[in-house]
């Protein structure tokens, strides 16, 4: 995947992985992109609590679905980590 713009390019992963929408690389790929912008808005607003409270419920989501692909698949895993940048716990 390319970054576009400090944000990753849905586009080019969609036509990728157009048939696998459900599937788990799809889904942390979607919560890391909603973790990131989360994030960026938290830097400036650091007050929206409810926010804050979003962002926890969605890297707890993103930590499991990453647990369960490491136990399932670690190729796959290790590969998504590759992809996303995201560090190995």
């Amino acid at each position: 995947m390319k970054k576009k713009g400090g944000r990753f390019c849905l586009d080019l992963w969609l036509k990728k992985k157009k048939k696998k929408m459900g599937s788990v690389e799809f889904q942390v790929f979607s919560f890391t992109n909603k973790i990131q912008r989360l994030a960026s808005h938290l830097e400036l607003h650091k007050k929206y609590f409810s926010s804050e409270r979003g962002l926890r419920r969605l890297l707890v989501k993103h930590r499991c679905l990453l647990a369960y692909l490491a136990k399932k698949n670690r190729v796959r895993y290790k590969k998504l980590i590759g992809q996303l940048n995201i560090r190995e716990q």
